[in-house]
């Protein structure tokens, strides 16, 4: 490789990412930029899966630990923040590795998708319009403006129509000019999906679940409640952190508990699953191979200028 490129290393929960991209950060110079949107948060290491620090290998991570968890995940502060770390890795001529399973973080660093501003106040007016007359009336308001943006939402979807008649409002554009345009890519990058047998990866779900609680996971989501992870509006949906909340008030067991973080986060492996098998762009790794890491340095060292689109 004669020149630094971004490399994204995605796929879903329990693969393996973080082992291989610390491979690929030793081999190739690199540095890792977090990409999955709960390693965001500060404290919240054993349910996440964090690498802990003394196991970095003294690689430099990026957009770990940098919000509390009473703070919003915002996918579009985000996108500012991955990309000027980014940028600033390859100004550096090193190479950023772009590592987590958050499928709409990935894409907001790597395609040129657009995020609308957003107004409270205008919201809230669109939010009490649609309790007064129901999501299909405003649905034909948003036809009206936008045709495009009503074919592409549902009418029964208050939600969405509702930040449409928002984003046309604040930015005199249609809404349909800032949907996602799949497949534009913002960078040279190589991109790298991991994967593993289905049967394997729920077996190693259930085992990695086991070990988080054996850590201390309990005590870990205790000590985030009394910072306030219930007011968090994002932290507290977590998997893991949303399931052992009610164990803290004596509601349910943490045998109980650690079942329905179990079962969750083998729901989110699928849509993880779903959501990058709709892209072409990415070359598909076997997590279990046991050359995995020499594979991919090869596949990254050999990846074409300009990859493909869609």
């Amino acid at each position: 490789m004669t020149a630094s490129r971004l490399v994204v290393v995605a796929g879903p929960t329990g693969t393996g990412k973080s082992d291989l991209a610390l491979d690929l950060a030793e081999g190739l110079g690199g540095e890792i930029v977090n990409a999955d949107s709960m390693q965001l948060y500060r404290g919240m290491d054993i349910g996440t899966a964090k690498t802990p620090p003394d196991e970095r290998r003294g690689i430099p991570h990026h957009q770990l630990d940098v919000l509390d968890v009473t703070e919003p995940a915002s996918v579009a502060a985000y996108q500012r923040h991955a990309r000027a770390a980014v940028e600033d890795v390859l100004a550096r001529g090193r190479t950023p590795l772009l590592v987590g399973g958050s499928g709409l973080y990935v894409q907001a660093v790597v395609d040129d998708l657009e995020f609308p501003p957003t107004d409270l106040a205008v919201r809230g007016r669109w939010e009490r319009r649609l309790a007064e007359v129901g999501p299909a009336e405003l649905h034909r308001l948003l036809a009206d403006r936008d045709p495009v943006a009503a074919a592409a939402i549902e009418p029964g979807n208050g939600r969405r129509v509702v930040r449409a008649l928002e984003v046309v409002e604040l930015t005199g554009r249609p809404f349909s000019a800032s949907l996602p345009r799949p497949g534009v890519p913002r960078y040279d990058a190589v991109l790298l999906l991991l994967d593993r047998d289905a049967a394997e990866l729920d077996a190693r779900l259930t085992a990695r679940v086991g070990a988080m609680v054996a850590r201390g996971l309990l005590a870990e989501v205790a000590a985030l409640d009394r910072l306030g992870l219930r007011r968090g509006v994002t932290a507290s949906r977590a998997l893991g952190y949303q399931q052992l909340l009610p164990v803290l008030d004596g509601r349910r067991t943490l045998t109980d508990a650690a079942a329905d973080t179990v079962a969750a986060t083998r729901r989110f492996a699928r849509r993880q699953r779903s959501w990058f098998r709709r892209d072409r762009r990415w070359l598909r790794l076997d997590a279990a191979a046991p050359d995995l890491a020499a594979t991919a340095r090869a596949a990254v060292r050999a990846a074409p200028a300009a990859a493909s689109g869609r």
